[in-house]
């Protein structure tokens, strides 16, 4: 793999995990997306939008802890504002499904 970034470049990327705490559909989005309102500890409750509608459903998602890039600017969505980028993989049908730790750990903790 060429495309090396320096530690520095990695440190920079601000990704932490935080529980969802509330999910809604969002009709308004081009494809189909839920609202999230996500726990991320002493950073509060931080709102996303994501595309991970085939995996998931609006009542199994709270609770569920998800890793989250916290440092990108604020993105309009819509009438949306997304705060935070939830992070996940497209499987072989390019269905978003979760990056997530593998226990639980505390809201904001940092991706070391």
């Amino acid at each position: 793999m060429e495309n090396l970034i320096t530690w520095e470049q990695f440190e920079a990327v601000d990704l932490r995990v935080g529980t969802i705490v509330k999910a809604e559909d969002f009709p308004e989005a081009r494809k189909p997306a839920y609202k999230l309102w996500i726990d991320l500890g002493a950073l509060g409750i931080k709102k996303s939008s994501a595309q991970i509608t085939h995996h998931y459903t609006t009542e199994a998602l709270p609770g569920r802890q998800v890793i989250c890039v916290t440092n990108f600017p604020k993105k309009q969505i819509g009438p949306w504002l997304s705060e935070v980028l939830v992070t996940g993989f497209s499987d072989e049908n390019g269905h978003i499904v979760l990056a997530q730790p593998a226990a639980g750990v505390p809201n904001g903790q940092k991706l070391i």
